[in-house]
């Protein structure tokens, strides 16, 4: 009895709105993935160049070095802002000042990325929902047509057939958002390590001069 109340129930709602559904989480994914490609143009930065160029600027001194990194909005150049503007306070509190900005650029960096990962695995399941309840109306139909002639393999195989626009439908929007995902990805851990290596630069640069500091005459000789 339950499953009889369920199927007609199904049948009434139909699967149309599952595509609509589709439409609108692609047309969202869309937006957000356009967002992040603009994020991450803005936000690039040239490590390489960088690193020499914040080298040379450590050796004349913190403002020259800060002058450097306000160049760039990335993770990369805020993360070593951060620890640069802390070098007076000592090797320790600059690495855990760097570390938890980076902690922070990184929540800015993986912005909807969840959205896009999760999409990516749920929309064929949802395009699949879809499927089952058009298959459940084709059968419905079906079970009304007995007797009033016509052709039932036509019937169902044409029901059948809307019914799997779904699934392609869930599949289609959940491959690019799974590529973009990926590919966003990527760029966050390309960042992460830059930030790290330029990290460790700063934290070099700052226990040499320490050491200078504390053995002047060794430096001398």
């Amino acid at each position: 009895m339950l499953t009889e109340r369920l199927s007609v129930l199904f049948d009434q709602v139909g699967a149309e709105w599952v595509l609509w559904l589709l439409l609108a989480l692609a047309v969202i994914s869309i937006a957000l993935a356009i967002e992040r490609i603009l994020f991450l143009w803005q936000h690039q930065v040239p490590v390489a160049t960088l690193q020499t160029e914040l080298l040379a600027a450590l050796d004349h001194g913190q403002a020259d070095a800060l002058k450097v990194l306000s160049r760039y909005k990335g993770m990369e150049a805020v993360v070593a802002a951060a620890g640069v503007r802390e070098m007076h306070r000592g090797a320790e509190a600059v690495a855990e000042v760097m570390a938890a900005t980076m902690a922070t650029e990184k929540k800015r960096y993986e912005k909807y990325l969840i959205f896009l990962s999760s999409l990516g695995a749920n929309a064929p399941f949802i395009g699949l929902l879809g499927t089952v309840i058009g298959i459940l109306g084709a059968f419905a139909a079906l079970k009304q047509q007995v007797g009033a002639g016509g052709s039932r393999q036509a019937l169902i195989m044409g029901s059948i057939s809307e019914a799997l626009v779904a699934t392609a439908v869930g599949l289609f929007v959940a491959i690019p958002s799974v590529v973009a995902y990926n590919t966003f990805r990527t760029r966050v851990k390309r960042a992460t390590t830059d930030t790290e290596a330029l990290s460790a630069m700063v934290l070099a640069h700052l226990h040499t001069v320490t050491h200078n500091k504390a053995n002047p005459v060794e430096r001398k000789g």
